[in-house]
């Protein structure tokens, strides 16, 4: 007999999107969990039905069906699961499912509640098999998230806001931060500051190819007041009337200055674009032993 719980399951419910971020930090309001490498996946139960949903909706019950058995098996009337598929998949292969959140259990929504009372809530029901659920990351005294998941060769990890509701789109109370490449870069440039910030806006760096200085980007985080400043002293004694850099796209038409390309920063960033610009670049720390002419596309 199908009871009220069981009828009142909604068809769909739009799942939460991280935010990429470039910011690193560690705050006693958030959590921190490993990026997983493979296919979000929602899972609807009805009692013993279970129905698999990609994010776009769309079916992939038969894909997983050792993990369609084990929700089968969980002991709760309804349930809106969210979590990431791993491994293989299809009738002839078996994937894990790695659950990391709950939006709506036996008959009520739990998406308006805060996530460490989803958690407690998620963490009560008994997964097996290829089902589990995912932990948030125990660091090391000293440890930082994202250093931990480059050294385990993980993705990347997921910061999350302990306070924070379900919200159905792309929220900042869930922020993606992915592993990092990292070089060195020659400044050729800076645009004005704007807002409360001070100094200088972004640096515009770029690093040398033969004869050519070949732009990279800007570079906007990672700077305090006292960097923004002191680097504002040292670029305006290298002031040029035009830009250094002989290649590249997308330099700046307004607020930018030119200087001498002499200093060279050490930049964190997450890939090139296939524009050759880095993605998500952060200033690391000013390099003092390395030659300007030195610095070249490092290749991975």
């Amino acid at each position: 007999m199908r009871g009220s719980s069981l009828a009142r399951l909604p068809d769909w419910l739009e799942p939460m999107a991280a935010t990429l971020t470039a910011d690193r930090f560690v705050h006693p309001a958030w959590t921190f969990e490993r990026k997983f490498d493979g296919i979000r996946v929602l899972a609807y139960k009805r009692g013993s039905e279970v129905q698999l949903w990609s994010r776009n909706r769309l079916p992939l019950t038969a894909d997983y069906p050792g993990v369609v058995r084990a929700l089968a098996a969980v002991p709760v009337q309804t349930a809106v699961f969210d979590g990431e598929a791993t491994g293989a998949w299809g009738r002839q292969g078996e994937a894990d499912y790695h659950v990391f959140d709950l939006l709506w259990l036996n008959g009520k929504a739990v998406t308006p509640q805060s996530l460490k009372e989803r958690r407690r809530l998620l963490d009560a029901i008994p997964f097996g098999g290829p089902v589990a659920h995912v932990t948030p990351l125990e660091l090391a005294s000293n440890e930082s998230p994202w250093d931990r998941a480059c050294q385990e060769g993980w993705e990347g990890v997921i910061a999350k806001h302990l306070g924070s509701p379900y919200e159905h789109r792309r929220s900042k109370h869930w922020l993606k931060m992915k592993c990092e490449a990292s070089q060195e870069l020659v400044v050729g440039g800076f645009t004005d500051p704007q807002g409360g910030r001070v100094g200088l806006g972004a640096l515009l760096v770029g690093y040398f190819d033969g004869e050519d200085f070949v732009y990279a980007g800007k570079v906007g985080t990672g700077f305090d007041t006292a960097l923004l400043l002191d680097l504002r002293g040292r670029l305006d004694r290298l002031a040029l009337p035009t830009a250094p850099f002989t290649r590249g796209t997308g330099l700046p038409r307004l607020r930018a200055h030119w200087t001498r390309p002499e200093i060279v920063v050490q930049v964190a960033f997450t890939e090139w674009t296939v524009h050759d610009k880095l993605r998500h670049p952060r200033l690391l720390g000013i390099r003092t032993d390395k030659l300007d002419r030195d610095v070249v596309r490092e290749q991975r």
